[in-house]
């Protein structure tokens, strides 16, 4: 009986403590170094774009080993379909993007996003521009 009620002190005495570790490995600071890696569609350069864009404060670098983050993800594009241009008159496409940012040092994913854009009128741009926005967001956010 005295074991588990000891156990049950010493874990809810530790558990705040855990919980503020886990926040602080999960936060991107602002000027950190970010390796983006290659994505089908060539979506990396979008990327390198939306986040200047978006002025996030971090630093693009072009060589893994000094980043402290990388960005790593899937870019997807549907072009519109004939019946959607003759019925809708629609010539806008569909397009996803999911990113994870992971610390090279943990191997860690601190952030991670999904894009899904219907009738996109700039394409991959708008997904690229909204994965930037939300990194803005979450390096705001640790402020």
């Amino acid at each position: 009986m005295k074991t588990i009620l000891l156990a049950t002190l010493l874990a809810a005495g530790l558990a705040p403590m855990i919980l503020a570790q886990e926040g602080v490995n999960k936060i991107i600071p602002a000027g950190s170094k970010v390796f983006i890696a290659p994505m089908e569609d060539s979506f990396q350069d979008y990327l390198k774009a939306a986040l200047q864009a978006k002025k996030v404060p971090v630093v693009v670098v072009d060589d893994k080993a000094s980043a402290d983050f990388e960005i790593a993800g899937h870019s997807e594009s549907e072009k519109a379909s004939t019946a959607k241009k003759v019925i809708m008159w629609n010539w806008h496409s569909n397009e996803e993007a999911s990113i994870a940012v992971v610390s090279v040092a943990s191997g860690e994913v601190v952030f991670a996003y999904n894009a899904n854009k219907q009738s996109s009128a700039h394409g991959q741009r708008s997904t690229a521009e909204a994965c930037a926005k939300h990194i803005k967001e979450k390096i705001e956010e640790a402020k």
